[in-house]
């Protein structure tokens, strides 16, 4: 692989090959109202329409179908706040894999419950007083079973890389010229593969990382060339984005790739969520919503030599009192 990278172009087309038939190709959809708000033309790959209602499905199939067959019946171990433990459950439960999942105890109910009703085993930890990594970790040593991260594995970056080549073929049928593509970012999987992807097809298109503030590690650890983490008191409403540090795998290449990072603040993350409910008739979660917010706050970039934008809109599983909370205020969209 070119420069030790944790993957290349060619993991990501086998990726796409391994879940072609089995994952959604999700759609690339456009809004008139989006493209006067952005002042521009504005293309929305929608992965709240993947399995499980988020992209993390992608790599946890190409992660677990590797898994050769002799040794599933000891099954897998993961850790997320949500997404991911979804993805590796639904995976789990096509491949007839085991699956245990660690996940937080004020994880959003919808996810906790989706991934229980999938068949996996969820352990509760507490995000504040413990490690969701060791104790994911110990699992996995003490049962011998396959340990499946939710970003820093190269099966799991390259899967989410999928997305970045149906952007490529979606936005040519839409006859659109993308320069910039907007991207959520908690450990960096996602930006990571996608980036893989799209720039092995066009050098010339930006990428940006979008972050919650308070999780801005990518954004500084981009600006200072070293990985930074997150200090312990941050809080934020986009659960799925909560990472204490880029990846190890995840960072060299976005470090190599991207154009920079984009921070958004919790109440612009709100507007985003009403803007997609009231405007798009989209359900995003928090974390999902952040590319969305940096293009209507005005925070991302004008798209380069007046080209199109694709912003990758990450899932859909929001809680659903908090999502109530949100969009009763929809009136003030305009």
């Amino acid at each position: 692989m070119p420069d030790s990278l944790a993957i290349a172009a060619s993991d990501v087309i086998s990726a796409a090959e391994l879940i072609r038939g089995v994952a959604v190709r999700t759609p690339l959809l456009e809004f008139q109202p989006l493209n006067e708000a952005a002042g521009g033309r504005v293309l929305v790959k929608f992965e709240g329409a993947q399995h499980t209602g988020s992209f993390k499905f992608r790599g946890a199939y190409n992660r677990l179908a590797r898994i050769p067959k002799a040794a599933r019946a000891s099954g897998v171990v993961a850790w997320s706040s949500g997404n991911h433990a979804q993805g590796v459950a639904a995976a789990a439960k096509l491949l007839s894999i085991p699956a245990t999942i660690v996940m937080p105890a004020d994880a959003p109910s919808i996810k906790l419950e989706n991934t229980r009703a999938l068949g996996a085993e969820v352990v509760l930890y507490n995000r504040l007083t413990e490690s969701r990594e060791k104790i994911a970790r110990e699992l996995a040593s003490t049962r011998s079973t396959v340990l499946v991260p939710s970003f820093d594995d190269p099966f799991i970056i390259a899967g989410q890389g999928t997305i970045g080549l149906e952007i490529i073929d979606q936005a040519g049928q839409a006859q659109a010229r993308v320069t910039q593509i907007l991207v959520s970012c908690g450990g960096g999987g996602l930006i990571a593969g996608i980036a893989t992807a799209i720039k092995a097809a066009a050098s010339d298109i930006n990428l940006y990382a979008v972050e919650p503030a308070g999780f801005d590690d990518t954004t500084r650890s981009l600006l200072t060339g070293k990985r930074q983490t997150v200090a312990p008191n941050a809080t934020s409403i986009c659960d799925a984005l909560l990472t204490p540090s880029p990846g190890a795998l995840t960072f060299p290449i976005n470090q190599r790739l991207l154009s920079g990072g984009l921070v958004v603040t919790d109440d612009q993350v709100r507007a985003a969520m009403r803007f997609a409910f009231a405007k798009m008739k989209l359900v995003i979660e928090p974390g999902g919503a952040v590319a969305l917010a940096a293009l209507l706050a005005g925070i991302a970039p004008p798209a380069p030599k007046g080209g199109d934008t694709v912003v990758v809109i990450s899932g859909s599983n929001v809680d659903p009192n908090l999502y109530a909370e949100i969009v009763a205020e929809v009136q003030v969209v305009r």
